[in-house]
């Protein structure tokens, strides 16, 4: 198996994936890529979230005209995502481009697909090569009985090494499923027959609730194996969510450090403060402060002290009122009322 450490080492723009580089967060804007205004801001958005790649749909001519206005705006690499017509590909790649996604089975004839990668080739523009299970050709379709990982990963080795024989290998693949055990088995296979840098998600996840959770478990089990190079967590909503998902996913695998993780307990009867609705403040403002700590929002006395003693700040609640803990040491006591400002003003002189 070939593990991310190994994979060839491809530019998008100003960043570096593969070989052993920072496994980064990609999303998806959702506006009309033809409104500029609307894209820039979507994008500024999930910037300040921590998106460090970031994808538009180019349907039309006036899309990929667009994007030079949008690049210009912007502080992350843009990749252009093409399909059926291989004349919105080369004219992405004319404006500016750092990356351009096509599937080479609905590009059209094979002299389209060779204009699309000379004109990749000219400008050393990386090819993203993608394959969902949704759209998995009739002849593996019928070769595999139905969908399966075997399929996906014959389909898109074969696209790939259509683009090798026209002499260019920079490449990244992306198999997606929203199958999860599925997409976990094509990833494994995969990286078991390609040095390639690999884009890796669980496709048609589901909206916030639902689409998590598949694709915390699906990303996981890639990921933990040492296979994936760049990651989205797809959802149905807000692409800010999307990016917030993929940083907690890779803090909790332990590949990714910053940002304050917050532990909250599940509360019960004890729970004499508003818990849930504390750690929910205590959580959106957390995002505003770029430290590398753990921050405990603990409800009672049963397990909140301790708990909260073995993070890096915390409160322990009491009736009407909490601890304020540091470093395990308790600082002060609080009342309900002022925790969230007195949390506040330790971050803001937070010092390590």
């Amino acid at each position: 198996m070939t593990h991310r450490e190994q994979t060839k080492v491809v530019r998008i723009g100003e960043r570096l994936i593969g070989g052993g580089n920072p496994i980064l967060i990609q999303s998806m804007t959702n506006t009309r890529t033809e409104d500029v205004e609307a894209t820039v801001a979507q994008i500024l958005a999930l910037e300040k979230a921590g998106c460090e790649i970031i994808r538009c749909t180019v349907p039309t001519m006036e899309a990929a005209r667009a994007l030079p206005r949008i690049k210009e705006r912007i502080h992350i690499p843009l990749v252009a995502d093409i399909h059926f017509d291989y004349k919105l590909a080369i004219a992405a790649l004319e404006n500016g481009a750092d990356k351009i996604r096509i599937n080479p089975g609905n590009i059209g004839s094979p002299e389209r697909v060779k204009a699309v990668v000379e004109a990749a080739k000219e400008r050393g523009i990386p090819i993203r090569v993608g394959v969902n299970s949704g759209s998995l050709e009739k002849e593996f379709l019928e070769k595999y009985h139905g969908v399966t990982a075997e399929g996906i990963v014959e389909s898109a080795l074969g696209k790939v090494r259509m683009i090798e024989d026209l002499g260019y290998d920079n490449l990244v693949i992306s198999i997606k499923s929203s199958h999860v055990l599925l997409c976990v088995k094509a990833h494994e296979l995969l990286a078991g027959q390609t040095d390639h840098p690999l884009h890796v998600g669980i496709t048609e996840a589901g909206t916030l609730s639902g689409g998590n959770i598949k694709s915390a478990i699906g990303l996981s089990l890639i990921l933990h194996q040492g296979i994936g190079d760049t990651v989205r967590v797809s959802l149905t909503g807000d692409p800010v969510e999307e990016v917030k998902s993929a940083r907690l996913i890779l803090r909790t695998l332990g590949l990714r450090k910053g940002g304050i993780e917050v532990i909250s307990c599940p509360t019960c009867g004890r729970t004499q403060i508003d818990l849930i609705g504390l750690a929910s403040q205590v959580e959106r403002m957390a995002e505003d402060y770029p430290l590398d700590i753990k921050l405990a929002v603990m409800g009672c006395a049963v397990n909140g002290p301790g708990e909260a003693r073995e993070a890096d700040l915390g409160i322990a609640g009491g009736k009407g009122e909490g601890l304020l803990i540091r470093k395990g040491q308790i600082l002060r006591k609080v009342p309900e009322a002022e925790l969230l400002s007195a949390l506040r003003e330790e971050l803001e002189h937070w010092q390590e």
